[in-house]
């Protein structure tokens, strides 16, 4: 019996996060590419428009929403790009949030943007949790890309 693997191709973005828990970007097997959770970073992995903290160590407000969610698609289009792909490709996208009526108040505009028309052509869902990785992050999404090409 034969055990075999499908051809791999991995895209980080070079932040310090990537080899402390061990993990890619994104990956494309075959004619899909899985986009790991992005977040607000620039390309120095400084987290843009990050939430003030309380005194507990949470975010304080969600007034940054917006800016982080904007970010974070950037982010991701990023990532596609190097794969020859876009926002079109997009089949599904999950959005983590920290507070869902911000969220979909801040979504529902950037995404428009983002996608260049009202109705993104993806299944779309937006998840309210009580965490993410870092403090000051109060969104996270997750891509997955349909293209014509297979992994090379």
């Amino acid at each position: 019996m034969t055990n075999s693997t499908p051809s791999k191709k991995v895209e980080n973005h070079g932040v310090a996060w990537e080899q402390a828990f061990g993990y890619v970007q994104a990956v494309q097997v075959k004619d899909t590419i899985y986009v790991s959770g992005q977040l607000s970073h620039d390309d120095k992995g400084n987290l843009v428009a990050p939430a003030e903290l309380d005194e507990d160590k949470r975010p304080a407000d969600f007034s940054q929403m917006e800016s982080q969610i904007r970010q974070t698609y950037v982010n991701a289009k990023t990532l596609l790009a190097r794969y020859g792909a876009t926002l079109d490709d997009v089949v599904e996208e999950t959005l983590y949030v920290l507070d869902v009526p911000s969220a979909f108040a801040a979504a529902s505009k950037v995404r428009r943007e983002m996608y260049g028309t009202d109705v993104p052509q993806c299944a779309s869902n937006l998840i309210g949790v009580s965490a993410l990785a870092f403090p000051e992050q109060i969104v996270e999404i997750t891509f997955r890309a349909v293209i014509d090409r297979p992994a090379d």
